[in-house]
C-alpha cells in the first residue's frame, strides 16, 4: 500500500511533512539549524534556519532554491558530512551525527570524485571495497550497474578518457552498484548540455522504478525538479527555510512526453512564481552582504 503524505506545520510555523501509515519515513529532519562561524561575528553565517522534513522510503525529493540558500549544506547534513548546529538527522530510525553512513547512503557530485589513476572498473571496486562488499561480487555488481546506464564497454577505460557527460554516467552507475537505499546527488547534471541531462534524467527516473531508491536531489533547474521529482521542497533564499513543497503526482519512469504537458508548463510556471521574489532577495543580499 502507498504511503500518503501531507503538508503540515510545526508549533512555530515551519513546514513538515508528515507520513500516513506504519511505514517509518527513510530520512526525518528535525528542526536542522546550520550556522557557520562564530555566532554573534561579523563572519558569522546562517545558512539553513530550523529545517524540519520527512522523506520517505522509494521517494525522489528535489531541493530547490536560489543559490546560496543552503540545498548543498542540507544534503550534506543528511549525509553525515556536517553535524548540524542544532537538531537532527535520522536515517532509517538511526542519528546522523556528523559521520557518514556508506551502508545506507551513497553520493553523487557536481564534480566527478573518480580517480583518475584507476580505471572505470577499478573505482567501483575501491567503492565496494569500502563499502565491505565479498570480493566475490564486485564485477558483477560494477557491470550490472555500468550496463543499466549504457556504459558497460567502458568498464576498462580511464575517466580522462570519457566525456563529461560520460563520467557522470560512470558516477550514477557507482551510486547505483553498492546498493544503498539513498541516494544523494548534489546537482549531478549542472555542467552537462542540455540533451545530456535529458537522457539521464530519463535513466534516474528509470532507476527509480527499478530499484525503489530514496534520492534527494539537489538542482536550479525548474524544468529537471518537474520531470524528476515525486515532490519538490522550495526553500527560501538564506537563510535557508521550507517555503513550500509542490507535489508533481507523476509515476516512474518517466517519458519526455510528460514534458509536453500542459500540467508539466504549469508546474514550471508555479515554481517560478514561487521563487522569483527569493532569488531576487538572494541576488540583493550578494550585492550587500552587510544586509543579507
Amino acid at each position: 500500500m502507498q504511503t500518503m503524505t501531507h503538508a503540515a506545520l510545526t508549533s512555530d510555523g515551519s513546514a513538515r511533512i508528515v507520513q500516513g501509515g506504519d511505514a517509518a519515513p527513510a530520512i526525518s529532519i528535525r528542526n536542522v539549524t546550520q550556522r557557520y562561524g562564530e555566532q554573534g561575528s561579523a563572519n558569522a553565517v546562517l545558512a539553513l534556519d530550523n529545517v524540519s522534513l520527512d522523506i520517505g522510503r522509494g521517494e525522489f525529493v528535489c531541493l530547490l532554491g536560489p543559490s546560496g540558500c543552503g540545498k548543498s549544506t542540507l544534503l550534506n547534513v543528511v549525509g553525515g558530512l556536517f553535524r548540524p548546529t542544532e537538531g537532527e538527522v535520522l536515517v532509517g530510525g538511526k542519528r546522523v551525527d556528523g559521520a557518514p553512513h556508506p551502508d545506507e547512503i551513497a553520493f553523487v557530485f557536481q564534480e566527478s570524485t573518480l580517480f583518475p589513476w584507476y580505471t572505470v572498473i577499478e573505482n567501483f571496486r575501491i567503492a565496494l571495497k569500502f563499502q565491505n562488499v565479498p570480493k566475490s561480487e564486485w564485477d558483477d555488481r560494477s557491470m550490472a550497474a555500468l550496463k543499466a546506464v549504457g556504459m558497460a564497454s567502458f568498464a576498462n577505460h580511464y575517466p580522462n578518457q570519457l566525456s563529461v557527460g560520460m563520467r557522470q554516467r560512470v558516477n550514477m552507475a557507482r551510486g547505483i552498484c553498492v546498493k544503498t537505499n539513498i541516494l544523494l546527488m548534489d546537482e549531478p547534471f549542472a555542467a552537462l548540455d542540455e540533451q545530456t541531462r535529458m537522457v539521464l534524467g530519463e535513466d534516474l527516473s528509470i532507476l527509480l522504478a527499478e530499484t525503489g531508491k530514496t534520492i534527494v536531489f539537489v538542482t536550479h533547474s525548474l524544468a529537471e525538479a518537474v520531470f524528476l521529482s515525486d515532490r519538490i521542497v522550495v526553500m527560501t533564499a538564506r537563510p535557508g527555510r521550507i517555503k513550500t513543497i509542490v507535489n508533481v503526482g507523476e509515476a516512474h519512469p518517466r517519458s519526455p512526453d510528460f514534458m509536453l504537458e500542459p500540467r508539466f508548463s504549469e508546474l514550471r510556471n508555479d515554481l517560478y512564481a514561487l521563487l522569483r521574489d527569493e532569488i531576487r532577495q538572494a541576488m540583493a543580499s550578494q550585492r550587500d552582504p552587510a544586509g543579507a
